[in-house]
């Protein structure tokens, strides 16, 4: 699999599948040796150009400050080593905030957009950064409470059930490759610059096609938020599903919802 000198770090990438060119933007402490089955399905009908971001699985994570805008513009640069002047962008999660800044920066690559279980930041975001140096299991709890159907209450009425998705969660939360002594460092410095996207202030400059999908019962890409964005951008379309942070792999419309607003 490639790696490519993009900007001031060496960086891992795919290419997969066949069709229009949709560049990925992946999330929160993502790794792209762990499975998305979803992407497994984009592949069908795009290829998809897709990534390990700066300061996360097999890239480089140089300890020093990142900031939206050096994602935004690995992002771009990332497009040029592929020689793709244009694509329609998925960003998840971070990766939303990620298209969001990228948006603002490099109009002109995107053709359409998608922000999934994303929010703008500032009074919307959500303090992962806080959980970061907490012990796993307070960390796989707390995150499990951001699903609205699990709070803490239905946690203390179902601990075998509960138990169950937290020792999952502490799985899920930990590096793919527990060998890696920068991968910790890495997922703080995307966290701070997690903290610093406050997009509220120049979403109405987004002058491409957007959609706005979110699950109902989100806490990280919280409705409120979607609602936000979406009176923001101009022109955009919003809708909610079944499901939490992880609704593209919990309602089965989410991703043919992407590839419709995509096609169209």
């Amino acid at each position: 699999m490639p790696f490519a000198q993009v900007r001031d770090l060496k960086l891992y990438y795919e290419i997969v599948g066949a069709g229009p060119r949709l560049l990925f933007i992946n999330g929160t402490g993502a790794d792209l040796r762990q499975r998305q089955p979803y992407v497994d399905t984009l592949s069908k009908r795009f290829t998809v150009l897709r990534y390990d971001q700066r300061g996360l699985g097999q890239t480089e994570k140089p300890d020093r400050r990142y900031s939206m805008a050096d994602y935004a513009d690995d992002a771009a640069a990332l497009m040029d080593v592929a020689g793709w002047d244009r694509a329609a962008v998925l960003g998840v999660s971070f990766g939303g905030s990620v298209a969001q800044e990228f948006a603002r920066r490099h109009p002109a690559r995107i053709t359409k957009m998608v922000l999934a279980c994303a929010n703008p930041g500032g009074s919307y975001g959500y303090p992962l950064l806080a959980l970061h140096a907490k012990d796993p299991e307070t960390r796989a709890r707390k995150m499990l409470s951001l699903d609205l159907r699990k709070s803490l209450e239905w946690q203390a009425a179902n601990p075998e059930e509960a138990l169950i998705l937290i020792e999952q969660g502490k799985k899920r939360g930990g590096p793919v490759d527990p060998s890696d002594p920068h991968a910790a460092m890495g997922a703080r410095r995307q966290l701070e610059a997690r903290e610093e996207h406050d997009a509220l202030g120049w979403l109405d400059q987004i002058g491409v096609p957007v959609a706005l999908f979110g699950g109902r019962y989100d806490l990280l890409g919280t409705e409120a938020g979607q609602r936000a964005m979406a009176a923001k951008i101009p022109g955009s379309v919003m809708r909610l599903f079944e499901g939490a942070h992880g609704f593209l792999n919990e309602d089965p419309e989410a991703v043919p919802a992407i590839v419709e607003f995509l096609s169209s």
